[in-house]
């Protein structure tokens, strides 16, 4: 195989790459079929809802936590029943910004055409939901010292030893 083979290959596997990637804007070439992300804020907490708008049933809904990015991606003829539910519906929760990777939950679904994919802001503000990893904070009461508690405690014998919020 020759440089200019192996360069075109590897052209277009970056090229393939690039336009397959999740996004509010749909990658760097959206197209019809690509995947559709949404991104749910602290300010702008999101709801995606999948109905069947020939009987108006809500088929899949999801309430995006804050800080949490929804992308989806739907597959035609991946379906279980060609005449019922002859599409598919790959989804996944991913961390803001994640740009790839794969959509390990599905549904299978009625046809496009018989389909109405929305997204509703909730009321907000909805707060991140901290963590056990979370660092505590300085001012949090467990981390005080004794003397700057309610209880009180005996200051130290060298005020210059003691660390304020800001050192």
């Amino acid at each position: 195989m020759n440089i200019r083979a192996i360069g075109l290959t590897t052209g277009l596997a970056a090229f393939l790459a690039l336009t397959a990637c999740h996004t509010e804007k749909g990658g760097w070439m959206p197209y019809t079929g690509g995947s559709t992300t949404y991104i749910s804020t602290q300010t702008e907490p999101k709801t995606v809802i999948l109905r069947d708008v020939r009987s108006g049933e809500i088929l899949w809904q999801m309430e995006i936590p804050p800080g949490k990015q929804l992308t989806l991606d739907f597959v035609e003829g991946g379906g279980d029943d060609p005449d019922v539910t002859p599409d598919l519906m790959r989804w996944q929760l991913f961390e803001p910004g994640t740009k790839y990777g794969r959509l390990r939950n599905s549904i299978t679904v009625p046809p496009a055409d018989c389909l109405s994919l929305d997204m509703e802001v909730r009321p907000g503000p909805e707060y991140i939901a901290e963590g056990p990893e979370q660092r505590l904070r300085t001012d949090e009461m467990i981390d005080r010292p004794e003397y700057w508690t309610p209880v009180g405690g005996p200051l130290p014998d060298d005020p210059k030893g003691v660390k304020n919020y800001d050192d």
